[in-house]
C-alpha cells in the first residue's frame, strides 16, 4: 500500500500534467489526450503517465509520440507548478485498462 503522501504525489502530478497538456501541447489532429493514472516511485526520481487517447490508431500513435517529443517541456512547466525536491523524469505510456 503506498503511503499517504505517494497518493497525494500522484494526484496532484495526475492534475497538473493533464492541465499541461490540455493548455500547451496543439492535439488538433492529435485526438483527444487524457492523463488516467501516474505512477511514481518511491524515490520520486520517476514517473510513468498513463494517457488515454481518443481517436484513430493513427491519431494515438501521433498523440503518444507527441508526448514523447514534449516531454523535456512538460516536465519544465510541471517543475514550475509543482514544487517537490526533484521533478520526476516522465515516461508517457497509453493506458489500455479503458478500452478494455
Amino acid at each position: 500500500m503506498p503511503s499517504l503522501r505517494l497518493l497525494r504525489v500522484r494526484e496532484l502530478l495526475k492534475r497538473e500534467i493533464g492541465e499541461i497538456i490540455r493548455r500547451e501541447l496543439p492535439l488538433a489532429e492529435k485526438g483527444l489526450i487524457s492523463v488516467n493514472d501516474v505512477e511514481v516511485c518511491k524515490d520520486l526520481q520517476s514517473a510513468t503517465v498513463y494517457v488515454g487517447i481518443i481517436g484513430t490508431e493513427d491519431q494515438k500513435e501521433r498523440g503518444l509520440a507527441l508526448l514523447r517529443k514534449e516531454r523535456a517541456k512538460i516536465q519544465g512547466l510541471l517543475s514550475r507548478a509543482v514544487v517537490l525536491k526533484y521533478t520526476p523524469h516522465l515516461r508517457f505510456a497509453i493506458d489500455e485498462s479503458v478500452s478494455r
